[in-house]
């Protein structure tokens, strides 16, 4: 049985970078939104802190379920680097992955993940289960959450609210 990872200790130095990159999450994200996806934006870096992937939310572009902005990214940064192994990568996304972002994310080896809000419907990272850290999970998950979660539940909040009202 896997137990709960510690909760990660943020130094100043560490939020600028952990701002920077889910500023651009947010920018995938809003572009996302404007060609009528759920606007959910995604970003890996590796461990040298270089930009090796990014993807937004393209379900209703590619007419496919899985093409939500993290597993997107996953699957390019797994390109760039030639090897399914992300263990040295930090992955930004402006929303709690669900089940399936989760799924790959722990079968990724991911090495940190840090989104930004909480998705109290389909949340399993922490919100509605915790998949990182249950006995399925094969991979010890570091895990940040709310890194600029307001800018990023207020985006999604004034997306569905447009939706809405057409």
């Amino acid at each position: 049985m896997n137990l709960p990872t510690e909760p990660l200790c943020i130094s100043d130095s560490n939020y600028v970078i952990h701002q920077h990159w889910m500023s651009r999450a947010v920018e995938l994200a809003r572009a996302a939104g404007d060609a009528g996806e759920v606007p959910v934006g995604a970003v890996i870096v590796d461990g040298a802190g270089q930009l090796i992937a990014e993807a937004q939310n393209r379900r209703e572009r590619d007419c496919d379920p899985t093409a939500h902005a993290e597993v997107l990214a996953l699957r390019a940064a797994g390109k760039v680097l030639q090897d399914w192994h992300l263990n040295q990568c930090t992955l930004y996304v402006t929303l709690e992955p669900c089940p399936m972002c989760a799924g790959a994310i722990v079968q990724a080896r991911l090495g940190l993940l840090v989104y930004g809000a909480d998705d109290p419907k389909t949340g399993t990272i922490r919100t509605v289960a915790n998949l990182p850290d249950s006995a399925p999970s094969c991979h010890r998950l570091q895990v940040l959450g709310g890194i600029m979660e307001s800018v990023c539940r207020e985006q999604l909040l004034a997306w569905f609210e447009a939706r809405r009202q057409n």
